[in-house]
């Protein structure tokens, strides 16, 4: 009821010409139900549109329209479609914006939409048929959605014309207690993983599936898979490698265990530890690079920093960083203070990399995260050629004018990133896909 009140209080204040109320509706399960509880609320929807599994009849339009009182060309049918860069399409093949528009007094001023890169983005997509298999190591398998790293990997793999397969893992699944109370998902969860090219764990909050992401990351290191960690999975390396390496048994953050002898993960907020709010290092921070010589700083075209944004209560212990390093670990980015920790590599590693920032954040559909991007096509090792040596890639150049720019080197010159051009996202980008002949 306070959003309802603020749309109607809305209005009211900026007054009809200037405001647009869109309402978006299951049918047929809601349908004009949900359209009269509205009216009865005080608030009018301009447009309807309509969630389906297949397109509307027009005869249903015409009955909507008639029973929720929203002419037949403000009613959108937004039905599924073979993947999602299609749904911008979708709606501009129904005048959507021109409906839009035509509510707002705009129409006679506005430029049609330009959507040639779109349409090309999304037929791209469905022509994809080399596909890479990514294990996701998380919490919220069941809750996909809350993921935003799923995003930035199709940004990613449509850059790379490679159809991404998400195994998605339960952390806990990969457990040594899971193996005695559910055998059946222990195997398959080990099964996944070890059948997968690379491996990405997220973000998350508290200690569930701790352990088995950390089963992971270890799996990883020392099976020279391609690994990146988000946040908390930063973290996870971090208390991976002080177990392994460091032969630190307990190990940890002391948002999992406040009595360990070894906390190698603390708590540094940005506000006090006893408010619950107020306490996250939030938004976008300055990341510097510590040396130039690493995958990170080159992915970020040679820069000197990068800014990235923040999600976060713990970080890296700083009194650990020189044994750490000494073992090998190398922390790359820090923030200006050079007391926290932001990106971490392991140079003996393919790619092994964690960064405390939230990369995914950033990614656009034409303009993928570099971190993702790098990732990804780490990854493709196992894509359309049984010899690694014998893969051939192409360099294309995008955002030139004109034909893309091809350049062919074999797999040796491609990953001695330090012949690549920098890939900055902000000017053309450099993308690798696999020329598979």
């Amino acid at each position: 009821m306070p959003f309802i009140e603020a749309l109607r209080q809305l209005s009211f204040s900026v007054g009809q010409d200037n405001f647009c109320l869109v309402h978006v509706s299951l049918i047929p399960v809601l349908g004009q139900h949900s359209v009269r509880e509205l009216r009865a609320l005080g608030l009018t929807p301009h447009l309807l549109a309509c969630r389906s599994a297949q397109p509307l009849l027009e005869n249903t339009k015409e009955k909507l329209s008639q029973f929720c009182h929203v002419p037949a060309a403000n009613i959108l049918n937004i039905h599924d479609v073979p993947n999602i860069w299609h749904v911008p399409l979708l709606l501009r093949n129904q005048n959507a914006h021109d409906a839009i528009l035509n509510q707002l007094n705009l129409l006679s001023i506005a430029m049609p939409p330009a959507l040639q890169d779109w349409t090309m983005m999304a037929e791209t997509y469905d022509n994809l048929t080399n596909s890479v298999r990514i294990a996701m190591v998380g919490k919220y398998v069941g809750l996909t959605d809350s993921y935003l790293s799923v995003v930035a990997l199709l940004h990613a793999c449509i850059a790379c014309s490679l159809k991404p397969s998400i195994d998605w893992i339960a952390a806990s699944d990969l457990e040594e207690d899971s193996a005695k109370s559910t055998p059946e998902a222990h195997a398959a969860a080990w099964e996944t993983l070890k059948n997968a090219a690379c491996i990405l764990v997220p973000g998350g909050f508290g200690d569930r599936g701790v352990r088995g992401m950390i089963l992971a990351a270890k799996y990883a290191r020392e099976n020279s898979i391609p690994y990146l960690g988000i946040c908390l999975g930063m973290q996870i390396a971090v208390i991976e490698f002080a177990r392994s390496v460091l032969g630190l048994e307990r190990a940890d953050s002391s948002e999992f265990d406040t009595d360990t002898p070894n906390p190698v993960v603390i708590f540094m907020p940005e506000g006090s530890r006893t408010h619950m709010g107020s306490t996250m290092r939030l938004g976008s921070r300055r990341t510097l690079f510590q040396t130039p010589d690493c995958i990170t700083a080159k992915l970020y075209g040679n820069t000197q920093y990068v800014e990235e944004r923040h999600r976060h209560r713990y970080e890296v212990n700083p009194e650990v960083i020189e044994v750490l390093e000494e073992k090998g670990l190398k922390f790359v980015g820090k923030d200006e203070t050079g007391k926290r920790m932001e990106i971490l590599e392991l140079p003996t590693h393919p790619f092994y990399v964690g960064v405390q920032f939230h990369p995914e954040f950033k990614s656009r559909p034409r303009r993928p995260s570099a971190l993702f991007f790098r990732f990804y096509t780490g990854s493709n090792w196992k894509v359309g050629s049984t010899s690694q040596e014998s893969s051939k890639w192409s360099l294309i150049w995008l955002g030139l004018p004109g034909p893309a720019h091809k350049t062919i080197l074999n797999r040796n010159s491609l990953m001695a990133l330090d012949l690549l051009p920098p890939l900055v996202a902000d000017r053309h980008r450099l993308l690798a896909t696999p020329d598979l002949f």
